[in-house]
């Protein structure tokens, strides 16, 4: 089994190789995210990666207020996604990180289970951001083998989320990529 650690890192490339296809002229190009273009859908994935450092570093999301509210990725998206990017990623890769418990939106958590969230959000939206610029789609096979060991028994609580968009029903021969996006209501 891969560490957690090793996977959000998998996770985050699979991100990074997809926001630096973008074209100038893409951004605006609709994704899979019904409600999201590609400036959307980056923007998105770069505020979650603003907040890590500070939700590591023992903020709460009531401390931050609308810190994060609005556009974030200004006139420089790829910069501006590239530094939120490396300050999360070095922050996850401190000595203590997983060992502790941050103050997210819904209350307390556990650290490693913040980071199973953030690794899965990247993974899926890495997908959806291939689909809406037309690169390769296909994803880190163990990411998404490890992804869906961790999702199995989780189907309703992310159905019930409200985060993604309800499950579809995909063959017993799909394969796990397949599966794993079908989750969250996206057909492969």
């Amino acid at each position: 089994m891969t560490s957690l650690i090793d996977l959000h890192g998998t996770a985050m490339e699979e991100f990074d190789r997809r926001v630096k296809a973008v074209r100038l002229t893409d951004w605006a190009l609709p994704t899979p995210c019904s409600d999201w273009d590609v400036h959307d859908l980056v923007d998105h994935l770069t505020t979650e990666q603003l907040w890590v450092p500070h939700l590591l570093g023992g903020a709460r999301v009531e401390d931050l207020g609308d810190r994060f509210d609005g556009d974030n990725l200004g006139e420089e998206p790829l910069a501006t996604w590239t530094v939120a990017a490396r300050e999360a990623r070095t922050a996850w890769l401190a000595p203590s990180a997983l060992e502790q418990r941050v103050h997210l939106s819904f209350g307390e958590s556990p650290a490693e289970l913040y980071l199973w969230q953030m690794t899965f959000d990247l993974a899926v939206h890495a997908w959806d951001l291939a689909r809406a610029i037309g690169a390769d789609e296909r994803l880190d096979p163990d990411l998404v083998c490890e992804l869906l060991t961790w999702m199995k028994g989780q189907e309703k609580e992310l159905a019930a989320s409200g985060l993604f968009a309800e499950p579809v029903q995909v063959g017993e021969d799909a394969d796990p990529q397949t599966r794993l996006l079908a989750l969250t209501g996206r057909r492969a």
